[in-house]
């Protein structure tokens, strides 16, 4: 039987708690936390906006310009 101090015995102070392996995943490999989806999910959303047209302008004058 485990105690408390046991399964506190464990844990360092400020140490963040990892969660468990998800179905489907390798061995190993752990579940991305909720903010690194939704992280990823605004980054790529962010790259796949098309360039302002501005900005091809500016940049057809610096290509122009070399």
């Amino acid at each position: 039987m485990t105690s408390d101090a046991d399964k506190d015995a464990g844990k360092g102070a400020g140490m963040v708690p990892q969660r468990n392996n998800v179905k489907g995943l390798n061995p190993g490999e752990q579940a991305k936390p909720d903010w690194a989806i939704g992280l990823r999910r605004l980054y790529d959303s962010v790259v796949e906006e098309p360039l302002p047209s501005c900005f091809e302008d500016l940049l057809a004058k610096l290509d122009s310009k070399s």
